[in-house]
């Protein structure tokens, strides 16, 4: 059950949110954040299928889709799956499953409490900064990468 609530697709009828290729997940993330560009970084080397389309939480899509669902864009990373909204670890679950093959064996991490799971999930997130820095927007993306992300 996604996290975040609303019918699929309703941000299709916001005039705030551009039009956009919904027809995959996609991943918005944080184009400052170290850890989350990093993390970007990471799952587009490893999405061989290209499942998954990424944009930052800083992009004309990213900001509408946070607006639109009523979430600082410091809060959390965003994922929408058919039209849906998912967010901290329940998101990365289903991150995982979209993503396919091994990745799924992590849904066995669901064994914990959401409520821990997203406890350990807001304090890295509160921290991250501090923790591992910023940087310039997008920097630490390959510009192959660069150019799969919707705002490029």
């Amino acid at each position: 059950m996604p996290l975040l609530e609303g019918t699929a697709y309703d941000y299709r009828s916001d005039p705030d949110v551009p039009d956009f290729d919904d027809g995959r997940a996609l991943f918005l993330f944080d184009g400052v954040c170290v850890l989350c560009s990093s993390g970007s970084s990471f799952l587009m080397r490893h999405d061989n299928k290209a499942r998954i389309a990424f944009a930052s939480a800083q992009s004309a899509v990213g900001r509408a889709l946070y607006a639109h669902y009523g979430m600082p864009i410091d809060e959390s990373y965003l994922l929408i799956v058919d039209g849906r909204g998912w967010t901290k670890s329940d998101g990365y679950f289903r991150l995982f499953h979209e993503l396919g093959g091994p990745w799924r064996l992590l849904n066995g991490f669901r064994v914990m409490p959401r409520g821990l799971r997203d406890w350990v999930y807001d304090l890295v997130a509160r921290n991250r900064y501090r923790w591992f820095g910023k940087s310039e927007y997008c920097e630490l993306l390959t510009p192959e990468q660069r150019k799969q992300l919707l705002d490029s």
